[in-house]
């Protein structure tokens, strides 16, 4: 088990407040959901919520709750006070981008986020760990929530302001790298400034951690971000054409796959742990295709409308059988038949058959883009 002590020099001040301080009764049910679009606030003991517990996430919840935007916080971690009205984040007290980077994969898989709040870096500074490469070890983290979640809106920050006049020096020289590294990552990655704007007098209660007022204005900051990047407070139902996307069944929390990563027309699909690769990189076409591979397609055994019919790959040859239509409450149905794409018995195993099925609303014919 990694030792605390090592940490406390930066965010670990944080972490007996905030459990003590955190909402009665964490033991309980986690996850909590209003239906909303899936955002994952991601980082260190910012985003945990040190010194005010729950810290910026509060106002931004409020925020967009006045706003009438429905959000769903997602991430292993619940803590803050009943005015969030969402409590789940993934925030860790004490960690670095290596810490998240070990991580991420996982957490993706559990939350499907469709959005990404990311401030992280400020212990890389504190511990003194390898701070000249913390640039190169961040731009990686964003790849791999890129690879693991292609379609999905990264907001990255630069990093709150630190007393410490040394380490203040470290983050201005991090912070500068931020705006690089996020051009580099395409439409879906943006830029948030965390630090131009805020003083450790007025905003930072410990020399590290902001107070009441730093957390609001970050607060404001991510909110006023997520609503000029169009997409980012929408959940995904249909894939956007041209790139590829991971399509998860939530029930199972697993992904349209092809069987053992073959290539072979005919070669069945199944759900199966999301991991990004070759053979569950799906891009939808402006025909209405899911291509797989470059040139097989999604495709319903021999043109098939029976109940149960195979759902496999092919080489692509712009039938019916091929072609599919994503519906707004998460079903994916053939043009051929009618029917919708759907995991055997409602099943939530590895290697479980994809087959076309009478539609019937349940979670065995939900699909999520991402």
């Amino acid at each position: 088990m990694r030792s605390t002590m090592r940490r406390l020099g930066v965010a670990g001040l944080g972490l007996a407040l905030t459990a003590a301080m955190t909402l009665a009764g964490t033991a309980a049910a986690h996850a909590e959901s209003n239906g909303g679009v899936r955002v994952m606030p991601l980082g260190d003991s910012i985003t945990d919520g040190a010194n005010v517990p729950g810290g910026y996430r509060i106002g931004l919840w409020q925020r967009l709750a006045n706003a009438g935007i429905a959000t769903d916080f997602v991430g292993s971690g619940f803590n803050g006070p009943a005015s969030l009205g969402d409590h789940d984040h993934e925030g860790h007290s004490g960690w670095r981008i290596d810490d998240l980077d070990r991580n991420i994969v996982g957490w993706i898989q559990a939350a499907n986020p469709r959005t990404v709040l990311l401030h992280i870096g400020t212990n890389d500074i504190g511990q003194n760990y390898d701070v000249p490469n913390a640039p190169a070890r961040l731009s990686a983290l964003i790849d791999k929530i890129r690879t693991n979640a292609p379609q999905a809106h990264i907001f990255v920050a630069q990093i709150t302001p630190l007393a410490n006049t040394a380490n203040e020096a470290k983050v201005n020289t991090f912070n500068a790298a931020i705006p690089g590294i996020v051009a580099q990552k395409g439409p879906l990655t943006h830029l948030v400034d965390m630090h131009t704007g805020f003083t450790v007098a007025g905003d930072i209660a410990d020399g590290i951690h902001p107070n009441a007022a730093g957390y609001d204005k970050m607060a404001a900051r991510w909110f006023a971000a997520l609503q000029a990047a169009s997409g980012s407070l929408s959940s995904l139902t249909t894939p956007p054409t041209g790139s590829a996307s991971l399509l998860s069944n939530p029930q199972s929390k697993r992904c349209l796959d092809v069987y053992g990563a073959s290539t072979d027309p005919g070669s069945q699909s199944i759900i199966w742990d999301c991991h990004a690769g070759a053979n569950q990189r799906w891009t939808r076409t402006a025909a209405g295709e899911l291509r797989v591979y470059g040139d097989r397609c999604l495709d319903v055994n021999a043109n098939g409308t029976a109940n149960g019919t195979k759902i496999t790959i092919w080489t692509c040859n712009g039938g019916a059988n091929q072609r599919f239509t994503f519906n707004t409450n998460g079903s994916i149905t053939g043009v051929g038949s009618g029917k919708c794409v759907d995991v055997n018995g409602n099943g939530t195993a590895n290697g479980t058959v994809v087959q076309l099925w009478e539609c019937n609303g349940t979670g065995a014919q939900t699909w999520s883009a991402r």
